[in-house]
Order: C-alpha cells, then structure tokens, then sequence
C-alpha cells in the first residue's frame, strides 16, 4: 500500500484529492495538510512514502517544505496550478519525484504516484516546454550584479564589492536590461526571479 500525505491550502480541493485517490486500491491518504509547516509535522509522524503538495500555501511554501523533506525517506511531488519556471527549477534542486499541474486527469495523478514509487520522475509535459523556452540569458557575472541589485545595493557599491569601476557595472547593468528586454532595474530583477535564473 502507498501511504501518501496531502498538502493544499484550499479545503474543497485537499477533500477531493483525498477522495480520489482513496478510490485507488493501492493507495491510501495517511494525512492532510493546509500549509508547510503541518506536511513536515505530518511527514514525521506518519512516515509517509509520498508526499504531495501544492507550492503556495501560507506559513510555509511547498518549496520551501520540499526543501526541508530532502533529508527525508519520503517522495515529494508538487501538484500546481503554476507552470512558472522559477517555481519548476526550484522544485529540482529540492530534489522532487514529480512536478504536475492541477489540470492533470486524476488518472494520471495517481498513475505518476505509482511510477514514482518505482524511482522514476514525472513533470508535467508542459513544464519542460516552458523550461526550455527560457534558458538563462545571463551570465555568472551579471547574475551576481542582478542579485546584488535585488539586495538594494547601488551600483557604486557594487562596483567597490567586485573590486570593478563604477561605469563597468553601469555597462553590466545595460546589458543586462538590454539581454532580459526591460526599462530598469525593478523589472529585471523581477524577471530574472521570475524565471528562477537567481537561484
């Protein structure tokens, strides 16, 4: 039998994933979660082989709970409605079984859970798409400055921490704005955390 917990902010959803997959004959739902913090809780007590969560619930992310259950014997898939590619490479790091998105047919969902539990890895088709579409233009030097901006540091700053003139970073950062298609700062360092090229 596969024991799985559940995590999911929205009731009506976390009852009827739970509903679902108990129909399966194979599969049966130990525990149910509504944030981060309560699957990690949940995990500990009841040894769970898979867990399967949402990634935006409050007190805790899911990625942020994947993160943690790294260390776990436990398989994590992430079911959400975002195909964003930040969320998706995050997901990776973390070392996820399966990253599926909502629409899934339960079929599928509960297929996935079965074919991870023999080791392989499932994402969702569409997520690989996206993750190709958008391969990092930046380099390793200007992914430092962006990340250095984010942090609300001025170029003169910058420029003294990289040991580099004030008018080099100046030029990093246009060609940053000018590789990443936007007006200023703001919107490349929103982008570029975005797609997840921070990280």
């Amino acid at each position: 039998m596969i024991r799985i917990v559940l995590a999911e902010d929205q009731n009506l959803l976390l009852g009827a994933l739970g509903a679902l997959l108990d129909l399966e004959e194979d599969i049966t739902v130990v525990g149910k979660a509504s944030n981060g913090e309560e699957v990690l809780e949940l995990v500990e007590r009841e040894q769970p082989d898979v867990c399967l969560m949402d990634i935006e619930m409050p007190v805790m992310t899911g990625l942020d709970a994947a993160e943690e259950l790294k260390k776990e014997d436990c398989k994590v898939i992430i079911l959400t409605t975002f195909a964003r590619p930040g969320y998706f490479e995050r997901a990776k790091k973390a070392d996820v079984s399966g990253y599926l998105l909502k629409d899934s047919p339960s079929e599928t969902l509960a297929n996935s859970i079965r074919q991870i539990m023999q080791g392989k890895r499932i994402y969702s088709p569409e997520l690989i798409d996206i993750v190709f579409e958008s391969e990092n233009p930046l380099t390793p030097r200007e992914i430092e400055i962006v990340q250095l901006l984010a942090l609300g540091k001025t170029t003169k700053v910058i420029a003294k921490e990289l040991h580099l003139s004030d008018g080099t970073i100046r030029n990093y950062v246009s060609i940053v704005l000018d590789k990443l298609d936007v007006d200023n700062r703001i919107e490349a360092i929103t982008k570029a955390q975005d797609k997840g090229w921070l990280k």
